[in-house]
């Protein structure tokens, strides 16, 4: 029976689920986790320890259609220029409440468009950054980058500033897909900077490029993933669009019969799935891609892949600051969110406190469906001695959990004396075995679709 068939008779084609990036997911946060909740979880955080740090811009010179993330447009660089100061306000707050010694093993630039920043703000808060809290040997410092707002300048900023990984933004090159969605972006744009960011010794190149989208194709993704593949990237990510216009009021302007089914869907990722396996790149999780030597592959062979904001990581540290409007912190305690609105962020960061307004504190049996989630999804098993040993649960009940997925899935779940595993035929649904296991009510939530 093929997946198709398996899907419709399980009922699961049109199944919304959350994406797992943390759990519990994020429309689960609620008040409690306080600004000085904050203060004590950054307090608490070992001395000579590393963490990774997350900044978050907000701005971008347009508002592309198909975009659900936390965003403002602005046509002058002054909005940005008070922005920065206030993050450098804040990084300033960060260092008084770190111990002696805590240094970054990641350092992520995210937006919004980060690069719209002139080269001279770029310098100075990467410099404001590296005096608060130094990088590790090996730290990795990634920007997002849009080809449409990026020059020279800028580049050597961020190289000189010691970024060692640059993320661009690709979306599809389909000029109709492309004028749908609201980003119009060539490939020989992309391509050049691309080369530009090559040209100046960046070891490492990220693109995410998206399934789903109005009016694609099999034939339309697959010569997006051709030219895309021929830029070489290190990694891939493959996100399947999300069309959620009740949630992002821009959306509203994709029209929603342009869009594919869910059948559909599934076939736009198996083609692009097959033609990146074509071109060596191993299969990282459910959908990412990485050639063998980059760090992404290598965590997936070992064992040591993990789940954040972003998606997939190698990043081993337990602890990620988010600064900036909207960025979501993770501690070994839980979870604290800063206010989404730029203006009741930028408030609080000028009256010298965190904008922490909501968050979840790990409790119960959190920690460990937090752990049996992420396996599934990084590793497409959960291995029962680990979680025996890790976790106050005895045999009997973490079988009874196993047996109940088992039931909920029949054919999609392997079991054997070690645990459970989601064989290839059955990863198309990783994210709904995993939310088997989730015990918060998403009955309120607006998730994406599951395929």
């Amino acid at each position: 029976m093929s997946i198709e068939s398996q899907l419709k008779g399980l009922g699961l084609f049109d199944a919304r689920v959350p994406r797992y990036t943390s759990y519990p997911t994020a429309p689960h946060f609620a008040g409690g986790v306080t600004p000085e909740v904050f203060v004590s979880w950054i307090e608490a955080i070992p001395a000579g320890s590393e963490i990774s740090l997350y900044l978050h811009v907000p701005f971008c010179r347009r508002l592309c259609w198909f975009c659900a993330c936390r965003t403002q447009g602005t046509s002058s660089d002054e909005p940005v220029r008070a922005y920065a100061r206030v993050l450098k306000a804040e990084i300033a707050m960060l260092k008084r409440h770190l111990a002696p010694g805590v240094r970054l093993s990641r350092l992520h630039w995210g937006g919004g468009t980060p690069t719209l920043m002139p080269a001279d703000m770029m310098r100075d808060l990467a410099d404001t950054v590296f005096q608060a809290v130094p990088m590790a040997e090996g730290a990795e410092f990634s920007v997002e980058i849009d080809p449409n707002e990026i020059d020279a300048e800028r580049l050597d900023a961020l190289v000189a500033s010691g970024m060692n990984r640059a993320s661009i933004g690709v979306q599809d090159f389909d000029p109709e897909i492309q004028k749908t969605i609201g980003r119009e972006q060539s490939y020989e744009l992309t391509r050049a900077v691309a080369d530009m960011i090559r040209d100046r010794g960046v070891r490492s190149l990220n693109a995410d490029i998206l399934y789903g989208l109005p009016h694609q194709t099999r034939e339309r993704i697959s010569d997006s993933v051709q030219k895309l593949l021929s830029l070489s990237p290190d990694r891939v990510a493959l996100y399947g669009y999300a069309h959620v216009p009740w949630m992002s009021r821009r959306q509203q302007m994709i029209p929603s019969d342009s869009m594919p089914t869910p059948e559909e869907r599934l076939g736009l990722f198996e083609a692009a799935r097959q033609l990146f396996a074509w071109d060596g790149y191993d299969e990282v999780g459910i959908d990412h891609f990485a050639r063998p030597g980059d760090g992404l592959a290598v965590a997936a062979r070992k064992g040591r892949l993990r789940r954040n904001f972003q998606g997939y990581t190698d990043d081993q540290s337990p602890v990620l600051v988010g600064l900036g409007a909207s960025s979501i912190s993770r501690f070994p305690q839980g979870y604290a969110q800063n206010a989404s609105a730029t203006a009741v962020h930028t408030k609080a960061v000028r009256e010298g406190r965190f904008s922490t307004h909501r968050g979840h504190v790990f409790q119960g049996e959190d920690k460990m469906r937090a752990r049996i989630i992420e396996a599934l999804m990084c590793d497409f098993r959960v291995d029962m001695e680990e979680i025996l040993s890790g976790f106050a649960i005895t045999p009997e009940r973490l079988d009874g959990m196993f047996s109940i997925v088992m039931r909920a899935f029949p054919g999609m779940v392997a079991r054997d004396a070690d645990g459970i595993s989601i064989p290839v035929h059955g990863r198309p649904l990783t994210r709904m075995i995993a939310r088997a296991f989730d015990a918060y009510d998403h009955a309120k939530a607006q998730h994406s679709a599951a395929i």
